[in-house]
């Protein structure tokens, strides 16, 4: 791992006083949760399935065909006994130090909010919030994994449950894109973490940061990489635990 690229770093968190991090699925595939299109690809291989990632979790599929929506969801995108990594665990530290502003991630697990974050924005919902279509019950996450259908309906008025999760079809909610470009506008400290940047509209709200010091870590290339004050590519969980011993925080 870079020594410079760590220092750096190190000293940018230093002298911040209002970070925010910007992350997506790979910061939770350190902790063992696949990324989407990565589930799916092992979910067309075991059940010899004919559609795309971006046709199951589409909002017409979901309407269309429940069971084989809830199927490849429950088998490949719920991992309850996933737990917070480093990245995770450092970002929450970090807003305990009254230094991070504001998480704002594409990913729907809650392991920030695990980690004792709690000031989340989440761009695409979340598998703890489920609501009945019809009466608009809500449902835990050990609700749906105890469904003992494969989909499951509301004890109440019989309607199907989903999951607060923004599919394809679906608009992103309004107040999470607003408060998200606010806090991007007002940080001094952009971290953009475990994203490949191409998922729109989410990624385009890095380009509401003005300031100078703006940090891209992903082990892969992104579009933003020419744009990025620094750039690491190493896992971010790695990355993340050796500037938690450089800062003396525990995590």
């Amino acid at each position: 791992m870079n020594e410079h690229q760590l220092e750096t770093l190190t000293e940018w968190i230093n002298d911040s006083r209002q970070i925010v991090f910007f992350g997506g699925a790979g910061i939770s595939t350190e902790s063992g949760i696949p990324d989407f299109r990565s589930a799916a690809g092992i979910y067309q291989m075991e059940v010899n399935s004919p559609y795309s990632p971006e046709e199951i979790l589409s909002r017409q599929f979901f309407d269309r065909h429940p069971e084989v929506f809830y199927d490849f969801y429950k088998s490949k995108m719920l991992h309850p006994e996933a737990a917070p990594n480093p990245a995770h665990r450092l970002l929450a530290a970090l807003e305990r130090e009254g230094k991070l502003d504001m998480i704002i991630t594409q990913n729907i697990d809650g392991l920030h909010q695990q980690a004792g974050s709690t000031r989340v924005q989440e761009l695409h919902g979340s598998i703890h919030r489920n609501h009945c279509l019809d009466c608009g019950k809500f449902f835990a996450l050990s609700d749906i994994m105890g469904s003992k259908d494969i989909v499951p309906w509301c004890a109440a008025c019989g309607g199907v449950i989903k999951p607060d999760v923004v599919l394809y079809g679906e608009m992103l909610d309004d107040k999470v894109i607003h408060e998200s470009i606010e806090a991007i506008e007002k940080s001094d400290l952009l971290i953009i973490g475990g994203t490949s940047l191409t998922v729109h509209p989410a990624a385009g709200l890095v380009g509401y940061f003005g300031g100078s010091r703006s940090v891209l870590i992903n082990i892969s290339t992104t579009p933003y990489d020419h744009k990025a004050g620094l750039l690491v590519t190493e896992p971010i969980g790695a990355v993340m635990a050796e500037v938690a011993a450089r800062l003396n925080l525990t995590i």
